[in-house]
């Protein structure tokens, strides 16, 4: 369900690193999938590859529409009625039987829920039915999560470090024994899993790491040696995938560097100790704690996805859970917004009910239109992933981007609707807030995504523009002739293959626009890419920009995919989500253009310029330079 804390940081950190350091040797184009290989083995010399992503191609200046358009539906009728069965039980024990306020105050999940969560099959949902799972795909998943997230988020981390990323690893890389031994322990709840990767001394570099296995003199176990901190089930689980350094060889050279391995580890082999829990701001019942290996022995059969591919196994971890952040986040949305409506309409002040008044309709409307966005971004990302898509990772990074600050802002303003009553513990949504806070810092905080985002498609485009480059030189005349009447289409004013077509005519306009927006956001990538090369990468007030304007532009086409087959199938709420998709799609394009122009401003690139210096000198003081006015 919904994956836990720090721990997660330090991967999308990692990446964005290992972009760095290549986009500083060259511009590189993006792998198609960057699960499927390490950035650090991808050659620098590789000729640009082929994407499907949506935000990837963005990158570009072109649109590849296949993920986004029609709008996906990945579930068969089977499926969907499977999905029924579970659906009202789910929503029912968690309305009636889970009280999320009691979890908050003990700061843990009472022995009669967990038992029926068990009942309910909530701690294996994707493990797969021959290992006593549920069996779920992840569209099916992404519904149940968000019910989950629409009442507690705290329990919603319980089950989600469990086995979104707790025992992930072991459904995606486990050999056929390790899935026998394992997950109908995991998966049915006899036995909790946790995700063990962050230690004191390694934050956005994960080959920081200290914790270290090395082989024992008779070869049959790995040793193990370390610490990790900020541990979501660390306090009590008995199956942990765990992250250490480990001795590799390389048969060509012989030279012997360390690289990170994943284990498969029991608290049962001894060694295994974990420290009090932590107190947090939120998500209280969830438990997070230090643990410690002392001398750990760890069966040779225990390496998981293979000696030195521990970074792979941690990112095919993220990319294939990422989606259920904002899946949760849409129902911690809706059930927010009921609360502000069932207030808002309920009120009254100076005659009239408060929902009559502006000021809270266009909060009501921003609120709609912000789950919209959320909802559409997860059902689109978890169908494609269902089809067969491993084209995916940008457009995740961007949902849980989008959702934890879409879900913050909602619920504050749901907040500011109910006023004093809002404040007050007794409707919940003060323990909502706090809960909400700490999303937009693990998985990766926020502004790392951003850059992650940013760097990847600008390797991506890099790549393409260096295959231009030696077009150039070597006379290339097909790839120079191409490139020319692109760009001729452009001076003139026409597109060039970046027509929305599928978007329904109720909003062509809007469809019209983004199209234009994408060519819009090519040609800034590319001149960044002219102008900076690989200094690029120290314009983080640049990228930053970059980032939101793909955010957005990627939030446009979801909505009008969403709208469009609304509008195709007549649905009862047709009308009400093209008014949405009106709206949102005109505020984003102006936005857009604001962020596009903001990194070719002068007046913008000087007040960067002047809002570092401030910041330096601050730094430099210790805190703020100012004095009070009165001078006392």
């Amino acid at each position: 369900m919904l994956r836990s804390g720090r721990n997660l940081q330090i991967l999308s950190k990692n990446l964005v690193r290992e972009n760095l350091r290549l986009l500083s040797s060259t511009p590189q184009p993006a792998p198609k999938d960057v699960t499927k290989k390490p950035a650090t083995e991808k050659k620098l010399d590789k000729k640009p590859v082929k994407s499907s992503s949506f935000v990837m191609n963005l990158f570009l200046g072109s649109t590849n529409t296949s993920q986004v358009f029609p709008y996906p539906d990945a579930l068969t009728a089977d499926q969907k009625e499977t999905l029924q069965l579970l659906v009202d039980p789910t929503h029912k024990f968690f309305a009636e039987v889970n009280d999320a306020a009691l979890n908050d105050r003990e700061a843990s999940v009472p022995e009669a829920t967990t038992q029926g969560l068990r009942e309910l099959g909530a701690f294996g949902l994707q493990a797969p039915t021959e290992y006593d799972g549920v069996g779920l795909n992840n569209t099916q998943y992404a519904r149940l999560v968000e019910i989950v997230g629409g009442f507690d988020l705290a329990v919603g981390i319980f089950l989600g470090a469990h086995q979104s990323i707790g025992f992930k690893g072991i459904t995606l890389f486990g050999n056929e024994e390790q899935k026998k031994k394992y997950l109908p322990r995991v998966a049915t709840g006899e036995a909790f899993a946790a995700f063990c990767l962050t230690e004191p001394s390694s934050g956005s570099d994960a080959n920081s790491i200290r914790s270290r296995a090395v082989l024992s003199p008779d070869g049959k176990h790995f040793i193990l040696n370390g610490s990790k901190i900020w541990i979501s089930n660390g306090g009590f689980a008995e199956i942990m995938t765990v992250f250490a350094q480990t001795p590799v060889t390389d048969p060509v050279t012989g030279e012997t560097k360390d690289k990170v391995t994943a284990f498969i580890v029991e608290r049962s082999f001894g060694g295994v100790t974990s420290g009090p829990p932590e107190k947090k701001m939120g998500i209280k019942c969830s438990n997070t704690a230090e643990v410690y290996y002392d001398n750990v022995p760890i069966p040779v059969e225990n390496v998981l996805g293979g000696v030195g591919q521990g970074f792979k196994v941690a990112m095919n971890i993220l990319n294939n859970g990422r989606f259920g952040m904002a899946a949760a986040l849409s129902g911690t949305m809706k059930s927010s917004t009921k609360a502000a409506i069932q207030h808002a309409t309920a009120r009254v002040q100076f005659g009239r009910r408060i929902d009559s008044y502006g000021t809270i309709q266009e909060k009501l409307a921003r609120m709609a239109m912000l789950h919209y966005v959320t909802e559409s971004m997860a059902y689109m990302i978890s169908s494609n992933m269902d089809k067969g898509s491993t084209d995916f990772q940008l457009e995740a990074a961007i949902s849980k981007v989008f959702a934890s600050e879409a879900a913050w802002t909602v619920t504050d303003e749901a907040i500011q609707i109910l006023g004093g009553n809002g404040f007050m513990t007794a409707n919940g949504l003060e323990k909502v807030l706090r809960d909400l806070r700490i999303f937009r810092i693990f998985e990766g905080t926020n502004d790392i995504l951003r850059l992650f985002v940013a760097l990847t498609g600008l390797q991506f485009a890099g790549g393409h523009l260096r295959q231009l480059q030696k077009a150039l030189k070597s006379g290339n005349v097909g790839v120079i002739l191409g490139e020319a009447a692109k760009r001729a289409k452009r001076t003139v004013g026409f597109s060039q293959t970046n027509s929305l077509a599928e978007v329904h005519p109720k909003l062509a306009l809007q469809g019209q626009l983004t199209s234009k927006a994408v060519e819009g956001f090519g040609i800034t990538v590319e001149s960044l890419l002219v102008k900076y090369g690989k200094g690029i990468l120290d314009e983080q007030f640049l990228l930053n920009r970059v980032a939101s304007a793909a955010i957005d532009i990627y939030s446009n086409v979801v909505v009008l995919s969403r709208a469009t087959r609304a509008l195709n199938m007549n649905i009862p709420s047709a009308s009400h989500e093209e008014m949405i998709a009106r709206v949102w799609c005109n505020e984003a394009l102006d936005r857009i253009q604001l962020n596009l122009t903001a990194v070719k401003s002068q007046s913008q690139l000087s007040n960067f310029t002047t809002m570092s210096q401030i910041a330096k000198e601050m730094c430099e003081n210790g805190g703020l330079i100012q004095q009070n006015p009165l001078g006392i």
